[in-house]
């Protein structure tokens, strides 16, 4: 008996990936199978934690079977991240696999199953760990009404990346923005040449901390002709106990007062 279906793969970012560049960075791409159709991200350049924000749709994929088995029992989903080189090559960087949420035609897109909630998924190269991916994957099945009858796809939308579906409302984190400051002593670096360099940055991130790219450090060593070399890198698994949040004005006045 067959089945056809709509897959959506909500492929919003990846962490802690193989760094796969001299400098010690890798231009991440991914690339999701499922049964006989493939689809790629978009490649983001020089960044071991990349935010695709990205959704790949999946039209008319054919399954045969029971219903109940498709729902209970759905095939695999393979995930695996590449390296895209300068020359065009692309190098394998691991890989992971998934299981979609699935939707029966006669079922309601609704809590709790619906919308599917970003997951976690383990990278793995060869037997290595190599990072996570953080995404969303359900399989929506196309019944006699045809894809109208299919949930919309919720926003938001980007007219500046063209073609490109970002992660629908619902499904993509609530994002707040964060102030990232970091100060560079370097005295333990034969030539401190970083000595009380102090930067920061605007980001805009997870409200949802469980959420929070690792914080990725390098250190290059700086040489003729804009060559750069790389001495060393560390990755901040989490930046939880650094975060810093300002009291609550309406709290103190409240305590204050009552």
């Amino acid at each position: 008996e067959k089945q056809v279906f709509q897959l959506r793969a909500h492929m919003y970012q990846a962490r802690s990936l193989f760094a796969a560049d001299s400098s010690g960075l890798s231009d991440p791409f991914a690339r999701v199978f499922f049964i006989s159709q493939s689809q790629c991200t978009e490649v983001l350049n020089e960044t071991l934690c990349p935010t695709w924000d990205q959704l790949l749709v999946f039209d008319n994929v054919e399954l045969y079977g029971e219903a109940h088995e498709m729902r209970d029992d759905p095939p695999i989903i393979v995930i695996e991240i590449y390296d895209q080189d300068t020359v065009g090559k692309a190098d394998f960087m691991g890989r992971t696999f998934a299981k979609p949420v699935v939707k029966m035609s006669d079922e309601h897109y609704c809590p709790p199953r619906f919308p599917p909630q970003l997951e976690y998924y383990q990278i793995y190269r060869g037997n290595s760990t190599a990072g996570d991916l953080l995404a969303a994957f359900e399989l929506l099945q196309i019944g006699p009404g045809g894809k109208s009858d299919l949930p919309p796809i919720d926003g938001p939308t980007d007219m500046d990346r063209g073609p490109i579906l970002p992660v629908p409302l619902g499904i993509r984190p609530v994002l707040s923005k964060y102030r990232v400051e970091v100060i560079a002593l370097g005295h333990e670096i034969p030539h401190p040449a970083l000595d009380n360099q102090h930067t920061f940055a605007s980001q805009d991130l997870p409200e949802n901390e469980l959420l929070h790219p690792p914080l990725n450090i390098r250190v290059v060593d700086c040489r003729a002709f804009g060559r750069y070399t790389l001495v060393g890198s560390h990755a901040v698994s989490s930046l939880r106990k650094f975060i810093y949040r300002p009291p609550d004005k309406k709290a103190q006045h409240w305590n204050m007062t009552g």
